[in-house]
């Protein structure tokens, strides 16, 4: 349906001052402080997650050497979905207005839009991380990510605050992770990803020179020791407000693909005369390896 002049009589009409309530500010591509961004050229992407060999045994003399085998693991599936949407206006409307191009700000607005979808589909990878399952079987954020040797890893604190006790018990969980055939990984914390309502705790745990609510003169040994080297960001979208996530220094962790970047066109229609404009792009977002990110939440 086309923006006629019936929607925008007050544009029509001499004496108006202002328009507004397009102009708003917006929050930047906050997605781009979880997932790592490649490109595809192809309708899905899979990553499949190998697994390594075991420690190496003791070789007695003379005996034969031991041969140990390698496999995957599991594979990680990225769909790409198309994002579009588009207005159209009468050329009646075109015609008539007295003030600015309607073209140029309902553009603007379009933009606006796609910006918008695109960081709530980025943040629902969050907000879903301790029910939505991938790869391995197990959601993004659980105590039982399943091991080939047997054994599991946990990435999750559980239903806690986010304070100076659960930081600290996060850290030292991490560097705890097992590769797939129970080899100690070298992981380490990167970025504390927060939703507003936890930006003050966070500024208190990440930049205070003294421990957070001690009448004690004890260093703040996060902050001494650099454990979250990143500091923190905050994502608006994010849903729970007492859920918080640590991104790590795993390769190949959350990733976001783009298969088409955002792409604007507009036409007229010959019949009507309206003008239509429309955006698109295609892109997902998904998780490889569940290492990647670290959550708790209360």
């Amino acid at each position: 349906m086309a923006i006629s002049r019936s929607q925008l009589l007050k544009e029509l009409l001499p004496g108006l001052n202002a328009l507004f309530g397009l102009e708003y500010a917006k929050y930047g591509e906050e997605h781009k402080e979880i997932f790592e961004t490649e490109t595809s050229d192809r309708s899905f992407e899979e990553e499949t997650k190998l697994s390594g060999f075991g420690s190496a045994p003791v070789k007695s003399e003379g005996s034969a050497i031991e041969y140990d085998n390698a496999q995957e693991a599991w594979t990680a599936r990225y769909t790409h979905e198309t994002i579009a949407m588009g207005f159209s206006v009468t050329e009646e409307a075109i015609e008539d207005n007295l003030y600015d191009s309607l073209s140029a700000r309902y553009t603007k607005a379009l933009a606006r839009a796609m910006a918008y979808t695109k960081q709530v589909k980025a943040a629902n990878i969050l907000n879903t991380a301790f029910s939505q399952t991938y790869g391995d079987g197990v959601a993004l954020i659980s105590n039982s990510h399943p091991l080939v040797s047997g054994g599991v890893n946990s990435n999750t604190g559980g239903n806690v605050d986010l304070n100076e006790t659960t930081l600290e018990a996060a850290v030292v969980n991490i560097a705890k992770w097992t590769d797939e055939r129970g080899l100690l990984i070298a992981a380490r914390p990167k970025k504390l990803i927060i939703p507003s309502d936890l930006q003050f705790v966070a500024t208190r745990l990440l930049e205070t020179e003294g421990r957070v609510g001690t009448a004690d003169n004890d260093i703040n040994v996060i902050k001494s020791n650099g454990v979250v080297p990143g500091g923190y960001a905050i994502n608006h979208y994010l849903t729970d407000t007492g859920n918080w996530f640590l991104t790590t220094d795993i390769p190949n962790g959350l990733k976001h693909f783009v298969r088409s970047k955002m792409a604007t066109s507009m036409d007229a229609d010959f019949d009507t005369g309206n003008s239509r404009y429309k955006a698109r792009e295609r892109y997902s977002f998904g998780v490889s390896d569940p290492l990647g990110m670290y959550g708790a939440g209360s």
